[in-house]
């Protein structure tokens, strides 16, 4: 006897009542369409010959850059400040991001977490600000300098790390750590040999991506004083030396491309 073919499946329907997604993507459109529709958007304007001319115009200003030597160290000394300032603020976030994840996430099926919502709340409100407010405020107690920019990087991050660094560790496997409960382990002793060693590289590479992120806010901190090449972009870019902001940028262009070549670099290790 011949056996009978399967039936061609049906491809989806574009758009079904039932399908959540849809309803998503229907409102995120009529949301996009609205957005376009409210703001006063010169189009005409900024497509047209003068703004093309003004803009050639103001690009010609940055050429030459300033590549005389005295500049040229006081900007290699700005690029490390800047340096330090994400990398001390991004390893000040991480400690304090793990310290917040613990209370913040659900170790096993029978942990209570307490603490879990509050801590949370805390995280949110810790991202909810950004890095240019939090130095903003910052620079009122801890004056003008690179010490404001460094704690407002750590404060905002520490936010952001400690809700990727929760989820993580609720998401871990619970095998491993269930065995050692088992066995009467303590739960200090289960998250260092259970837990830590599975979500390590992961919270590694999260680590690693924000520093990335926070090199970039750390060039713009210093428009508010908070030191670094954003300073002197600030400052040379208020005085309409061209020459030299275009210097500071090319600067900040380096600095970001290297930092995310290593970071990418050293993810890759960490995840093979």
């Amino acid at each position: 006897m011949r056996a009978t073919p399967d039936p061609i499946p049906v491809p989806p329907s574009l758009f079904s009542a039932r399908c959540r997604a849809c309803w998503f993507c229907a409102a995120l459109l009529v949301l996009v369409v609205a957005s376009f529709a409210s703001l006063n958007l010169q189009w005409a304007q900024f497509f047209s010959l003068e703004a093309a001319r003004s803009m050639g115009r103001f690009l010609g200003e940055f050429f030459p850059p300033d590549t005389s030597p005295a500049f040229l160290a006081q900007v290699l000394q700005a690029t490390w400040e800047t340096l330090a300032m994400s990398a001390l603020g991004t390893v000040l976030a991480a400690a304090a991001g793990l310290l917040l994840a613990l209370p913040a996430s659900r170790l096993h099926d029978g942990d209570a977490a307490r603490g879990r919502g509050p801590v949370r709340l805390l995280l949110n409100a810790l991202r909810s600000v950004p890095e240019l407010v939090w130095a903003s405020l910052l620079l009122i107690a801890a004056g003008l300098g690179p010490f404001a920019g460094t704690l407002a990087l750590a404060t905002h991050t520490a936010g952001v790390l400690g809700r990727l660094f929760a989820e993580a560790i609720e998401n871990a496997p619970s095998g491993p750590g269930d065995a050692l409960r088992v066995q009467g382990v303590g739960p200090v002793r289960v998250f260092l040999y259970a837990t830590l060693p599975q979500v390590l590289p992961q919270l590694m590479s999260y680590s690693l991506y924000r520093w990335e992120n926070n090199i970039r806010a750390a060039a713009v901190l210093g428009v508010v004083g908070a030191g670094g090449l954003g300073q002197m972009l600030s400052f040379h870019m208020g005085l309409f030396q061209m020459g030299k902001t275009a210097t500071v940028l090319l600067a900040m262009l380096a600095l970001v491309a290297l930092v995310d070549l290593c970071s990418y670099v050293w993810r890759r290790q960490l995840t093979r």
